[in-house]
């Protein structure tokens, strides 16, 4: 765990004004996943990205379940802002429930999957966001690298697994007809 509050304090040094309201604007896109979900939403809206639209969800709400709700509860791990709380994380309140795996991270990781799986060309910016969005949960020091990695991790697995799923239940489909 050392080497993990290395990098976090590393990061702590190259907090300026600018950097900090960038990072602060990032995580909010994480926030509850409001702007992942939104993306699908408006995907489902167009016959041509319903598919999409439906797996980003699907993904999402599966890495709900296997993230926040069963791993985080399993490992329990405290935060680097519970360890520490003498350092400055800015944002407005302090996050609750446990650290691994980073829910910002592995809910926007597996929506940008989902994205790329189906549009390349979306689904790239997507992953840049998501990758962002992780970074700037260490940025803010509320969680350690290996619960970004970790949640970006599982996040790839959930929607490579929801992407087969529905191309299996295509052929499925096809061969009934």
């Amino acid at each position: 765990m050392q080497w993990e509050f290395s990098i976090l304090y590393a990061l702590q040094e190259i907090h300026n004004p600018v950097l900090d309201a960038i990072m602060l604007f990032i995580t909010s896109l994480g926030d509850d996943g409001w702007f992942w979900i939104a993306i699908g939403v408006i995907c489902l809206c167009f016959k041509k990205h319903r598919k999409m639209g439906l797996q980003l969800l699907l993904s999402m709400l599966c890495t709900f379940i296997l993230g926040n709700l069963i791993l985080k509860n399993i490992f329990a791990r405290p935060r680097p802002c519970d360890i520490y709380p003498a350092v400055d994380i800015l944002l407005s309140s302090r996050p609750h429930g446990h650290s691994f795996p980073s829910g910002h991270s592995i809910n926007s990781m597996v929506a940008a999957v989902a994205l790329f799986l189906n549009n390349k060309k979306i689904g790239i910016p997507a992953v840049i966001i998501a990758t962002l969005i992780g970074f700037s949960r260490l940025y803010l020091f509320v969680h350690f690298p290996t619960d970004v990695l970790g949640g970006f991790a599982i996040a790839i697995l959930v929607a490579i697994g929801v992407d087969w799923a529905f191309r299996q239940f295509a052929i499925w489909r096809a061969k009934k007809a």
